[in-house]
């Protein structure tokens, strides 16, 4: 939606926009963190989502046809809000996950939990793919309806959790000051080494996933067959993660441990280059959004849980937010202006993953910076 309606030069706009309100917000959010335990944070944060969910869709509907500037601009501030809503939604949630399980057993069945967002996003992409002809006419009301009752029944199921566990982790006041994440990121090295490793992955999804674009507008010029095509990409990808999740991850992170894990991401992301750069195709882009997704949130995103789970409660409620929200999106941004800068220098977009591979090898060194800190060895 953002490049069809504003075009990929202003699309970096709203990325750089976007990273400077996580910036904003992060604090705010650390300031709430600090005076609430978790069910507070959950119930506050997501219930605060919703209400937004539902302004948007009132002030939208209220606009009329002559009302085309102020209906741009709020296409542009629901593209900023969309971004920084899946990724506090997220985030929060692994807060609650980071916290109950801790002991080296329990942080190895991250990826039978990480399964239940697999489900999510097949039965997001099955909407998806049913209501792509009809999006334009009310794909907001519907967007808003199922998104307020999901996240309603996750502040329920999570107030469960809660009750059930009765972990000090989660009842007790997280404590703290309002700067803690963003000043932990730079004076303690453990997340320092996670935030300089998260920036990479996500810099250089970016420029993979800008390098598909021109792939994606060769294969239709019609809206609908690209939501299409992206869903039908969804409904590969998600059964074959959640698969992965479910016999795969306990075994590959008890084996093989985070360290390989870590290492590998870089390794595939040279693979994936060399594809985009030598032999550009919609099946390329299929395989490079099956590879890098099935890893991501099969293997790396659950390692890096494991991770987070090991750092003090400040950083577990406080720094793994700033860094899965602010760190990566940042991370966005800096891959759009990797391709920006090829951009300007006349530099092909088929070209431009083979310049990115050295940026690939030194996500593969920080993942082994972070896997030999003493603090994570025994995960």
């Amino acid at each position: 939606m953002a490049v069809e309606n504003y075009g990929q030069d202003f699309l970096l706009i709203l990325l750089s926009i976007t990273a400077l309100t996580m910036l904003v917000i992060n604090p705010i959010y650390s300031w709430i963190a600090s005076r609430s335990n978790f069910k507070k944070i959950i119930v506050y944060c997501y219930s605060f989502l919703i209400l937004n969910l539902f302004l948007f869709l009132f002030y939208s509907r209220s606009l009329g046809d002559e009302d085309i500037e102020q209906a741009v601009w709020l296409g542009r501030v629901f593209y900023i809000w969309c971004n920084i809503y899946s990724f506090f939604v997220v985030s929060i949630f692994w807060v609650l996950v980071i916290n109950v399980f801790r002991d080296l057993k329990s942080r190895k069945l991250y990826g039978f939990i990480m399964a239940g967002g697999s489900l999510g996003a097949i039965f997001g992409s099955e909407i998806s793919v049913r209501l792509s002809q009809s999006f334009t006419n009310y794909g907001l009301e519907l967007f808003a309806a199922a998104s307020s009752l999901l996240l309603f029944l996750a502040i329920l199921v999570a107030i469960y959790i809660v009750n059930s566990n009765r972990s000090s982790n989660l009842t007790k006041e997280v404590g703290g000051q309002w700067s803690d994440a963003i000043s932990n990121i730079l004076s303690v090295k453990e997340v320092k080494s996670i935030a300089i490793y998260s920036w990479l992955f996500t810099a250089l999804m970016t420029v993979q996933w800008i390098s598909a674009i021109p792939i994606i507008e060769s294969y239709s010029e019609l809206s609908p067959d690209r939501i299409e095509l992206f869903a039908r990409i969804e409904q590969l990808v998600s059964p074959l993660t959640l698969i992965t999740q479910l016999f795969l991850t306990y075994i590959v992170i008890s084996v093989l441990g985070i360290r390989i894990i870590l290492l590998t991401y870089g390794l595939l992301f040279v693979v994936v280059f060399l594809l985009y750069g030598l032999m550009p195709s919609v099946a390329v882009v299929v395989f490079a959004q099956s590879l890098l997704r099935v890893f991501e949130y099969g293997f790396n995103k659950p390692s890096r849980e494991i991770i987070y789970s090991q750092l003090e409660k400040t950083d577990r409620y406080k720094s793994s937010v700033f860094i899965d929200t602010f760190i990566t999106r940042f991370g966005d941004l800096t891959g759009s202006i990797f391709m920006g800068i090829g951009k300007i220098a006349s530099i092909g977009v088929s070209v431009m993953p083979l310049v990115a591979i050295p940026l690939a090898g030194l996500l593969s060194l920080a993942g082994l910076k972070i896997a030999n800190n003493d603090k994570f060895k025994d995960s």
